[in-house]
């Protein structure tokens, strides 16, 4: 029996195999995948991935993410607009969905993404309390959830098919959408083994 130390180690990214590291050379004994051991730049991608998540979240709130048009009319509604609409019209659990899906969730993985990149960068003593996998599962559990304004305005446009009123969807959709998609992008490239290394 080999016994091989937990450093010379190296999972692959295709199906999560684990495997001995030969060097520069390494190929999954599973699947055949090149794996590489990245010694610097960790991080980088996944923040940049982020940070581009969190400037397309300014123009999702900024801009409509509805318009509608009746009998020559014109209204727009923001994320926040369409919220208070609602819980202003008594159509308090569809508003408290919104709301958690559209401005709670993304906060929150924004938050969390943040916390997870800095302590992998700068460990801090007080929070091993806290389980970071966990918090990182987190992500990746709600991450469909985001997408909940985006379904509503598209299932809207494609229901609605009424004389004199049309339903489109604004500016704020398409940035919503790139948010998600970056942010599950964020998510997907964390290396979760680095939370293990500060363990």
């Amino acid at each position: 029996m080999i016994e091989v130390d937990e450093k010379d180690l190296i999972r692959c990214p295709v199906c999560e195999a684990v495997n001995i590291d030969r060097g520069r050379d390494n190929r999954c004994r599973r699947c055949g995948s090149p794996i590489y051991r990245y010694t610097h730049f960790k991080t980088e991608k996944s923040w940049a991935y982020l940070i581009t998540a969190i400037i397309a979240y300014v123009p999702a709130n900024l801009y409509p993410m509805l318009v509608t048009t009746q009998f020559g009319k014109t209204e727009e509604s923001t994320i926040v607009g369409g919220i208070i609409v609602m819980w202003e019209s008594g159509s308090y659990p569809i508003a408290a969905v919104i709301f958690f899906a559209s401005i709670l969730v993304p906060i929150m993985k924004f938050l969390i993404l943040v916390y997870l990149l800095i302590n992998v960068k700068y460990p801090m003593g007080k929070d091993k309390k806290i389980n970071k996998h966990k918090l990182y599962y987190m992500t990746e559990v709600v991450g469909p959830w985001s997408m909940i304004d985006v379904f509503v305005v598209a299932i809207l446009a494609a229901l609605i098919h009424m004389h004199n009123v049309e339903i489109i969807a604004g500016t704020a959709a398409t940035a919503f959408a790139l948010s998600v998609f970056f942010t599950l992008l964020a998510a997907q490239a964390f290396d979760e083994s680095l939370i293990k290394e500060n363990h």
